[in-house]
């Protein structure tokens, strides 16, 4: 992933506990449109991962193909990446976790590049429960082929040229909700105070976390009539709770409102804190999460938080009982045992 290199420029900028700075997260320069929602993403992706203490070369990132797939080569210059075909970014990924499950493992992706071409091996890597974070740049529409509409745009809404998409939509929130996502959260790049904590949760998490973000175009979809444009989004954003994310073995301070807080504990010992806007919401509740989403996308409404949390599953790694040793580090014996143990394990199958 190669991109215009961006100043390093440090000077009064406040440390993490290894002794980085933001910048040591970035990577380089934007080519996207002025405006864009995807760098405001890029931006909370490299705020999360520096609040985090984590180090840059720990993460792997992987995308397809689309505006959105452009945006790992924007953050955390010093970990590897791999663009891949338009839509399989899952089936590298998965390919990559089970040679080591030991880095954070971050997909970006677009509502073209996941809903459409890419909409099989989406599914699969939910089913599988691969332990990554997936971020959907949900936009609407193809951006780099001159604003089609994407499988997600909604039923009614109007390109930039006034026609009306024909089609019903896929929601990869409900969509991951149906198919066993263990972390499904939504959001929008506006509201970075929302997005960063919900970052750090799922990549902590210990499964397939998904984070689809509403994150406009502004060359293609943002005008009157798109249900993915910031005045629309704006309008109808509706907090379906207030999410922080507290980090294991810090003293716990975080200030919410009147209303319930409910504490989820990560396998890591570090503590999501919901307060809840609704009362009626219960994020481990699967079948009442899908009700709430279609009561308020009747109403129009963008409901974004933590919507869905499991934390009794277990991911692709542990169901398969892979070693917890990257393949590469294994001696050769143990990764080549011999003919001898290859014709016992064919037996099995006789």
């Amino acid at each position: 992933m190669t991109s215009i290199a961006k100043p390093r420029i440090e000077k009064h900028l406040l440390r993490n506990k290894l002794g980085l700075t933001l910048r040591d997260y970035e990577g380089g320069m934007s080519t996207l449109c002025a405006g864009c929602g995807h760098d405001s993403v890029t931006a909370a992706l490299v705020r999360a991962f520096y609040e985090l203490d984590l180090e840059p070369h720990t993460a792997a990132k992987v995308s397809g193909i689309g505006c959105s797939s452009k945006t790992t080569a924007y953050f955390l210059g010093q970990s590897h990446g791999v663009n891949a075909v338009h839509g399989r970014m899952p089936s590298i990924a998965t390919g990559a976790a089970a040679a080591n499950g030991n880095l954070h493992y971050v997909g970006v992706s677009g509502d073209g590049d996941s809903l459409s071409i890419g909409l099989g091996q989406f599914c699969h890597a939910i089913r599988r429960n691969l332990n990554m974070l997936y971020v959907v740049e949900n936009n609407g529409v193809y951006g780099l082929t001159k604003g089609q509409f994407s499988a997600a745009a909604d039923y009614g809404s109007k390109s930039k040229r006034g026609e009306p998409n024909p089609h019903t939509p896929i929601d990869p929130v409900k969509l991951a909700l149906t198919l066993g996502a263990t972390f499904v959260a939504r959001s929008f790049s506006g509201d970075k105070e929302q997005l960063v904590p919900l970052i750090k949760a799922a990549v902590m998490h210990k499964g397939f976390a998904l984070i689809d973000v509403i994150s406009p175009c502004v060359t293609f979809n943002d005008h009157a009539g798109s249900t993915k444009s910031y005045a629309h989004t704006y309008e109808y954003y509706h907090r379906a709770v207030h999410t922080d994310y507290i980090q294991p073995s810090e003293e716990i301070k975080a200030e919410y409102k009147k209303g319930e807080v409910m504490e989820v504990e990560l396998h890591d010992g570090s503590v999501i804190a919901l307060k809840k806007v609704d009362d009626d919401l219960n994020p481990r509740d699967r079948g009442e999460v899908l009700a709430y989403l279609s009561h308020h996308e009747a109403q129009s409404e963008v409901v974004t938080g933590l919507l869905y949390i499991d934390e009794e599953k277990q991911d692709m790694n542990a169901r398969n009982k892979l070693p917890p040793a990257p393949l590469n580090t294994l001696p050769y014996e143990r990764l080549s045992p011999g003919a001898a143990t290859l014709a016992d394990l064919q037996k099995a199958y006789c």
